[in-house]
């Protein structure tokens, strides 16, 4: 009798971390992934742009990959992709906008002819060899066209809610079909994988539609000069301070790279409805007053070169903010970005200007799930498995706990990297892939790994000392030198005495290599470079970088 295979699950990205999501479900020789999202880089990765996952698994079972699923268009889902495509080209399958945003993505990095994508909608069925069915599901979030994934499999059904909020008075569409997911759990689901983000929060998540009312109400009586900074992929808000703008004979201006980009697709795929004469130019807003103004903008994380940082720090090219503004910043800080955007703050408040956010008022909602969505998911589609997802590791551990109390017993809170092997008698982890970090530094992709972070942390903490020498090929003497530079470590001109004294520690250093006949020039360098390490620790207990360059004549 023919041994039957097992079904994997396999999380590489997005667990233990906010962030680079992206999941492998396997069966025998076919493989679908869903999600290839990018993370942006932590304090200590200085220089790097963003991080995406290690694909190590996946390049070694090329063959079996059959496509890419996507939930949503937000960059944690779909960041990744461009990188993944130029390794690794399979079909890409998506919903429109969420299609759209990728298309841009993928013409920047000049990949669009080369890659199948594969426009669906909710309600969508896929097949994939007779192995996988792949069901779009309508689900709520902060961006339009997001989908839940119910994938059929020879062992059962798996269902993957991507991120997701119950919302009953959605902006655009109808509310997330919780009669399907209803549906599929009477069917009997195999294993539920559920968006942990926000499983701290009692309650429910409000509906988008509140926020638009709060606009509505700031916006009324304001004669000053609105400032909007938003996420660019939050479609459905965007559409809602425009809404708030038109009720109040407002013109509109967006900044930001990012928000004109998503402007133009969603106007193009028809998801924002902007009447005709309202949307002007960044150029043209100073044929306006401010009380006919608003301006939607990037940069509600503080990120150091978003428009808004760039207007606080009174940087940016065209618009500059005066004690006239009223700038509304409409997001949440993502967990490690609060003291970048307190700092924003701080600098729009020294301005002058009047600030809105979220502790002052009601101008945010969540795109994710509360704990009374998570139960009531959890409860409709009943799984025998249950796997949290999308979280750091406390929310993947108070999820698998309410999950226990709605008595759901076999939960695993999975890593990385993990095995989850299901089985028709059972489950369990079975072992460990590579799972780790790529870092991204401009075009280098791989290239920056942990001792030149390392490097660059001593640097930034310590600075560097240059110390050049010339000696004779003949005789091994010192010919000119040593010269020594410093960046970063001492100001030089403060510090004569101590270049002096590192000079002569290398000098001695290399006239007792050479009356001990050292001419290996390894053993030379390491011999100058902690002499004058261990001097310079014992003077200053400092630590910086050491480069001794040694020439021979």
């Amino acid at each position: 009798m023919a041994k039957k295979n097992k079904l994997k699950i396999i999380p590489l990205g997005g667990l233990d971390e906010i962030g680079k999501n992206m999941t492998i479900i396997e069966y025998g020789n076919e493989m679908i992934m869903v999600d290839c999202g990018m993370a942006f880089p932590d304090d200590d990765m200085p220089g790097v742009d963003l991080v995406i996952n290690d694909i190590s698994y996946v390049e070694k079972n090329r063959d079996k990959l059959k496509g890419i699923f996507l939930t949503h268009g937000h960059e944690d889902h779909i960041g990744g992709l461009p990188y993944f495509l130029k390794e690794i080209n399979v079909p890409v399958y998506g919903t429109r906008l969420t299609i759209g945003l990728v298309e841009h993505k993928l013409r920047e990095h000049n990949l669009l002819s080369r890659v199948k994508l594969v426009r669906t909608k909710a309600g969508d069925v896929v097949r994939i060899n007779n192995v996988f069915t792949i069901e779009f599901i309508r689900t709520n979030h902060s961006i339009a066209d997001s989908v839940a994934l119910a994938i059929g499999t020879p062992v059962g059904t798996v269902i993957h809610m991507g991120d997701f909020k119950i919302d009953t008075t959605p902006i655009v569409g109808d509310m997330i079909d919780l009669t399907r997911l209803g549906e599929l759990g009477r069917e009997g689901v195999l294993a539920l994988m559920s968006d942990s983000t926000n499983v701290e929060r009692p309650g429910y998540a409000m509906s988008e539609r509140s926020v638009g009312d709060k606009f509505e109400q700031i916006f009324r009586n304001c004669k000053k000069r609105i400032i909007v900074a938003t996420f660019a992929s939050n479609v459905h808000r965007v559409q809602q301070i425009i809404n708030a703008a038109v009720e109040n004979g407002r013109k509109v201006a967006v900044s930001g790279r990012s928000m004109e980009n998503i402007v133009e697709i969603s106007i193009l795929l028809g998801y924002m409805k902007i009447p005709e004469g309202v949307l002007i130019n960044l150029d043209n807003i100073g044929k306006y007053k401010p009380e006919q103004l608003v301006i939607i903008t990037t940069g509600s994380q503080g990120e150091p070169m978003s428009a808004l940082t760039r207007m606080a720090f009174s940087d940016h090219r065209k618009v500059e903010v005066t004690k006239d503004d009223l700038i509304i910043i409409s997001a949440t800080p993502i967990p490690g970005n609060e003291k970048t955007v307190a700092n924003v703050i701080n600098e729009l408040f020294k301005i002058g200007a009047e600030v809105i956010y979220k502790s002052l008022a009601e101008v945010h909602v969540s795109g994710h799930a509360c704990q009374e969505e998570l139960k009531l998911i959890l409860a409709l589609v009943k799984p025998k498995y249950f796997i949290p997802v999308h979280g750091e590791h406390r929310h993947l551990m108070l999820h698998a706990q309410l999950a226990e109390k709605m008595g759901i017993e076999n939960t695993f809170v999975l890593g990385n990297g993990s095995v989850l092997e299901l089985g028709h008698r059972g489950a369990k982890v079975t072992g460990e892939v590579i799972a780790g970090k790529v870092l991204v530094d401009g075009l280098g992709v791989g290239d920056v790994g942990n001792i030149v972070l390392r490097d660059r942390k001593l640097l930034a903490q310590d600075g560097l000392i240059v110390v050049v020498v010339t000696i004779s090929a003949e005789t091994g003497k010192i010919i000119s030198g040593p010269d020594v530079i410093s960046r970063g470590f001492v100001y030089v001109r403060e510090a004569e005495d101590l270049m002096t004294e590192i000079r002569d520690v290398a000098k001695e250093s290399i006239e007792y290599c050479n009356n001990s006949h050292i001419n290996d020039w390894a053993t030379l360098k390491n011999s100058v470079k902690n002499s004058i390490y261990h001097y310079i620790y014992e003077k200053t207990k400092r630590s910086p970088m050491i480069m001794p360059i040694i020439m021979e004549v």
